[in-house]
Order: structure tokens, then C-alpha cells, then sequence
């Protein structure tokens, strides 16, 4: 059985991509927190949310998408990884490049719309 709830490949491309970015558990600090929202009795009781924090760069996630702790753990993890790629590596996130490529469609709507109604409805 795997520590967070998940497949085993998951967990070991998990590990693999923490070991890439030279990212050990003794740097993580992991507390735990009652989840907010929907979930009833069962969030109220139990603290599933996890809130993560990589003491080198002072990074902290906080996840609590699930109602598992241990998925939590899992997706606080590679999130906080996400994080740190983009840190280094200076590469967007690809949340960042969805909204980039979504921005660049919009501009094109809006340059062809202006070319179709011509000079004189522009300015009203």
C-alpha cells in the first residue's frame, strides 16, 4: 500500500520528479488543517487539509481537494514540485500559457471584428 492513497507508479513519478528537483522531506514541513466547504460532518471532524511548506524557499501550498488526507499529501506534493520547476527553470506554468495562448485568441477576435465593421463604427 503506497502513503498517500494513490497508484504506486503515481507515488514513484512523484518521487523520481521531488529527487529532479532536489527536493528532500527533511526541507518539507507539513501541518494539517480542518478542510472548509462542502463535505459535511465528515470535513468538520477530520483535518484533511494539507498545508505544505519548503523551508529553503519559504514556498507553502495548501490543498484540500480531496477528503483524503493522504491524496491531499499526494497532490499538496506535486503541486509544491509544479511550483519550484517554474521557480527555476523560469518556464511558465502551463496554467500560465493557457491563459497566454487564450489572451493572443482574444486580440485576433478583436483585430478581424474591427477590420469587418469598418472606419466609421469604430468610434461610436
Amino acid at each position: 500500500m503506497s502513503k498517500f492513497g494513490v497508484s504506486p507508479e503515481k507515488e514513484k513519478a512523484l518521487e523520481a520528479r521531488l529527487r529532479e528537483l532536489q527536493i528532500s522531506e527533511a526541507d518539507l514541513e507539513e501541518t494539517f488543517i480542518r478542510s472548509s466547504g462542502p463535505g459535511g460532518q465528515h470535513v468538520n471532524k477530520t483535518s484533511t487539509c494539507v498545508r505544505l511548506v519548503h523551508k529553503p524557499t519559504g514556498i507553502a501550498v495548501k490543498v484540500q481537494q480531496a477528503r483524503s488526507q493522504g491524496l491531499n499529501r499526494f497532490l499538496a506534493r506535486r503541486l509544491l514540485a509544479d511550483r519550484l520547476a517554474v521557480q527555476r527553470q523560469g518556464k511558465s506554468s502551463p496554467q500560465e500559457q493557457q491563459r497566454e495562448k487564450i489572451r493572443r485568441q482574444k486580440q485576433r477576435r478583436a483585430r478581424r471584428a474591427k477590420k469587418r465593421m469598418g472606419p466609421d463604427q469604430q468610434d461610436a
